[in-house]
């Protein structure tokens, strides 16, 4: 039966990878990957020999449409990017959307994404939270700012590690020095580093220890008063 496979793929630790998803790019008749040479390191540690091709952010515009005409034929393929879940800040999401208005079949499996461990690990509230993935680098970015200054939810961003000092200087800034903030690096690579502390202290901490790496910052929402509410 056609279908689309959405498989994570380990973030950094290769033990993560799941007994299902090895089995899933086994048996598919296609791999679709963010980079075939990063993902063919993948596939040779786990003895995968299923074919594979390029599915990335700029080819997929022009991809999608023959890669749908493919699975409506009665291939089953499996969507993969270099490291975590398909379409959570990596290409997935222009594929799975064409095979849902096509009425393909769909099935993302469970598995490894940076910012569920970077959150629970950031001892910040996670009833309620927010994914905002990359800020924009100018155009919008003061505005989104603004705006995520009355987020009242704890919020999830991935940030480059050049652009991790000023960003933390622009949370001080929007957000105020005292806001909680938590930042995860290399998230089960041999380097993990959580560094906790009030905006101005993790600002200052990476300020005399330039990171590097894979980054998910955690910061805590504006509160709330508490008085004002009960009375409402």
């Amino acid at each position: 039966m056609s279908k689309l496979y959405l498989v994570p793929t380990p973030i950094g630790n290769l033990d993560d990878m799941t007994f299902r998803a090895i089995k899933v790019l086994k048996e598919v008749d296609l791999i679709l990957a963010e980079d075939t040479r990063n993902s063919g390191k993948l596939l040779k540690h786990f003895e995968i020999n299923t074919q594979m091709i390029s599915h990335h952010m700029h080819n997929e515009h022009h991809t999608v449409e023959g890669l749908v005409k493919r699975i409506q034929a009665g291939e089953v393929m499996a969507l993969i990017t270099d490291a975590g879940t398909p379409a959570i800040s990596d290409p997935g999401f222009l594929l799975s959307r064409a095979c849902v208005e096509n009425n393909i079949p769909i099935d993302c499996l469970p598995g490894a994404t940076a910012f569920v461990p970077a959150l629970v690990n950031s001892g910040l509230p996670n009833d309620k939270f927010i994914f905002e993935g990359f800020l924009p680098d100018k155009k919008g970015r003061q505005t989104r700012f603004l705006t995520l200054a009355e987020e009242t939810r704890t919020m999830i961003l991935y940030v480059s590690p050049h652009k991790l000092v000023k960003t933390l200087g622009e949370f001080v800034q929007y957000f105020g020095a005292e806001r909680p903030v938590s930042v995860s690096r290399e998230i089960t690579k041999l380097h993990e580093e959580t560094v906790r502390g009030t905006a101005a202290e993790v600002l200052k901490h990476f300020e005399n220890k330039p990171p590097k790496g894979e980054i998910v910052v955690i910061v805590g929402g504006k509160p709330t008063n508490k008085k004002n509410n009960e009375q409402d």
